[in-house]
């Protein structure tokens, strides 16, 4: 069918389509608040590697190793939980000593460590702000664990991290604006137009699930070890679901934002 100056007429498909897409005033508004939170996770995501990620051709190991923190990251993430778990399980396994009596130098030897790489980061006049916010997690989760005595304790506050970051991707579902899809349009230059793209919209709202999956998994696997008091496994699996798991997550998510944006997106032409 045409108007009447000739020129065709959208069917009753298209028109759905196009009043769908067109923000109201209440989307227009929620749209420029996620906006801005999409802005600063980008801004944050590029200042940790991930933007060369997001745009690369090729799937360097270079990048990946950048992108999950560089080999000193990858230490300062994985060396304090490892050395408590190790002088932790030593002493109450084959030392025989009360867990309790363990906990404490588990917890200065972890502590300790943490110290050492944020002092190690202001010295060399490197960023600091992974070793600070790694030193207060560890601070955080030792004065949990002293004032329990329960050395399960120590991994609480990583159950509260993960639970809120799923629910905060959930909820950024509900609304109608995956986060993900927020911080991979900021950081391939589409701003939030990748919302009125049916492709991308898509791509954004399966990688936010990959995502959720990512910390509901974590909870899933490490919650039934801490409810029967078994800080071995526990501890393992925290390290094995953190850093590698994280990783893997990264190159599906590259995956998939290389399918769904072209290659003059990705290379900034």
């Amino acid at each position: 069918m045409t108007n009447a100056d000739g020129s065709p007429r959208p069917d009753e498909g298209e028109r759905a389509d196009a009043a769908a897409q067109r923000p109201v005033d209440g989307d227009a508004e929620t749209g420029s608040t996620a906006g801005e939170f999409g802005r600063q996770f980008a801004a944050a995501a590029e200042k940790s590697g991930l933007g060369a990620l997001a745009r690369d051709e090729k799937l360097s190991g270079r990048d990946l190793l950048v992108a999950v923190g560089g080999v000193r990251g990858i230490l300062e993430a994985l060396l304090p939980g490892l050395v408590f778990l190790v002088v932790y399980s030593g002493l109450t396994s084959f030392a025989g000593q009360d867990p309790q009596a363990a906990l404490v130098p588990a917890l200065v030897a972890s502590v300790g460590l943490a110290v050492v790489f944020t002092i190690v980061r202001l010295v060399t006049k490197g960023q600091p702000t992974q070793a600070i916010a790694g030193l207060i997690g560890v601070l955080a989760s030792a004065a949990l664990a002293l004032w329990s005595g329960d050395a399960r304790d120590n991994y609480v506050i990583g159950f509260y991290t993960n639970a809120a970051y799923a629910l905060a991707l959930t909820v950024s579902l509900f609304v109608r604006w995956p986060a993900i899809g927020l911080i991979v349009g900021f950081l391939m230059g589409d701003g939030v137009a990748w919302k009125q793209d049916k492709r991308k919209y898509r791509a954004a709202q399966f990688l936010t699930l990959v995502w959720i999956g990512l910390f509901v998994a974590r909870l899933a696997v490490q919650l039934p070890f801490y409810l029967v008091d078994n800080v071995e496994a526990l501890g393992a699996m925290r390290l094995l679901m953190g850093v590698p798991l994280y990783a893997l997550v990264l190159v599906f998510s590259w995956l998939v934002v290389r399918a769904v944006y072209p290659s003059s997106a990705r290379s900034g032409e």
